[in-house]
């Protein structure tokens, strides 16, 4: 069972008063150098040119279409800031992967990172002294999986708003709002959860995501019902959230699914039984929603997807409470989940707003010096 010790709010405190401010010069950071890894991934190290403090951060990208191009994804946060030159600046040395395949990509993406991790001394002349796993979204994952089953190259890991809780949950999740969608608002997305076509794919931006705006709008009481039901999360205080909310989920059925299937070998979303709750109806919604039932091959290749909560590290979890994509109940079954081994220690740390990812550049940063400081106390 994880706890919070005392001395790791102290020292944590400690720390983000001595870092003050966040940009301060530590390193000046060096050329970035990119290759291949064995089986096909990308990668990019990069090492400080001056002023490198011998540790490495490795950075585990967020969920990518399969339609888009093999590439280094989200290297630049919400204000602005270039992540390697950030890292460097603080004195680390920073490598990242594209993964060897876009899409669900979570499995593949733990062993590109083991290649990662193995391709830095080559690159950088030597090795690093220690080494720091840190995702988002569906490096989130990534992250916690390799931190759990690869805890040998690892010093600790700083996972970011993942599904860390249930991966089969994340499927059911979008699966559960894609059929409440189609029941409250029939006959805007053609197809159904487990089968997009290929022009909703193709016409997304152009003409799906106005249809659904429009739709939302025209029948504001079927949206907030939608909301109610799925729970998933929107703003209070800001109703445009509720459209945003609809249209990120519903992105993630429709550039997920197909791909989810094939990798996973058929549908891997049922909902056969279960029973949908908190609307003006549930009895008729419960009757006219569309059931699924989920391929037994799919729901048994999901199972190596699945964290053991098993830690032997230091590891540090970041989530919005607010976040409508991955939402914050995983954290909650992480920490149900949560077996810290001697050696390691756990830290969940909540940030109370809307949105995925939602993080500051400060927060962010603030929460790796936490990491920083309970590697320092094992």
């Amino acid at each position: 069972m994880w706890r919070m010790h005392l001395r790791i709010v102290i020292g944590a405190l400690f720390l983000l008063l001595c870092a003050s401010p966040l940009y301060a010069q530590l390193a000046v950071p060096g050329q970035c150098h990119d290759g291949v890894l064995p089986k096909g991934a990308l990668s990019r190290i990069c090492v400080p040119a001056s002023g490198w403090n011998g540790d490495l951060i490795v950075w585990a990208h967020g969920y990518t279409a399969f339609n888009e191009p093999i590439a280094f994804q989200n290297l630049t946060l919400q204000d602005g800031t270039f992540l390697p030159d950030l890292v460097q600046a603080l004195g680390f040395a920073f490598a990242t992967t594209s993964y060897r395949q876009n899409g669900l990509a979570i499995l593949e993406g733990v062993d590109d990172i083991r290649e990662l991790v193995a391709a830095f001394p080559a690159q950088a002349g030597t090795t690093a002294k220690r080494t720091f796993m840190v995702g988002a979204s569906e490096g989130g994952i990534v992250s916690a999986l390799a931190i759990e089953r690869s805890p040998q190259l690892f010093t600790g890991a700083l996972c970011l708003c993942g599904p860390i809780g249930s991966f089969r949950g994340q499927v059911d999740y979008v699966g559960d709002f894609r059929v409440l969608f189609d029941y409250y608002f029939p006959n805007v997305l053609p197809g159904s959860p487990i089968n997009i076509p290929a022009n909703v794919i193709n016409d997304w931006d152009a003409v799906y995501v106005p249809q659904i705006t429009a739709a939302v709008q025209a029948n504001p009481n079927a949206a907030r019902q939608l909301i109610k039901v799925s729970k998933a999360a929107t703003d209070p205080a800001d109703s445009s959230t509720i459209t945003n909310t609809i249209v990120t989920l519903l992105w993630y059925n429709v550039f997920g699914t197909n791909d989810a299937s094939q990798k996973l070998g058929g549908n891997p979303f049922d909902n056969r039984n279960r029973f949908y709750f908190g609307s003006t109806n549930d009895l008729q919604l419960n009757l006219g929603v569309k059931r699924f039932a989920a391929v037994p091959a799919a729901l048994n290749a999901m199972v190596p997807y699945e964290t053991s909560g098993i830690i032997r590290r230091p590891t540090v979890t970041l989530h919005t409470t607010g976040d409508q994509i991955i939402p914050y109940f995983h954290e909650l079954l992480y920490i149900g989940k949560v077996q810290t081994l001697p050696g390691g220690s756990f830290l969940p740390i909540p940030v109370n707003r809307y949105g995925h990812c939602n993080f500051t550049t400060q927060e962010a940063v603030n929460s790796f010096l936490i990491l920083l400081f309970m590697a320092g106390t094992n």
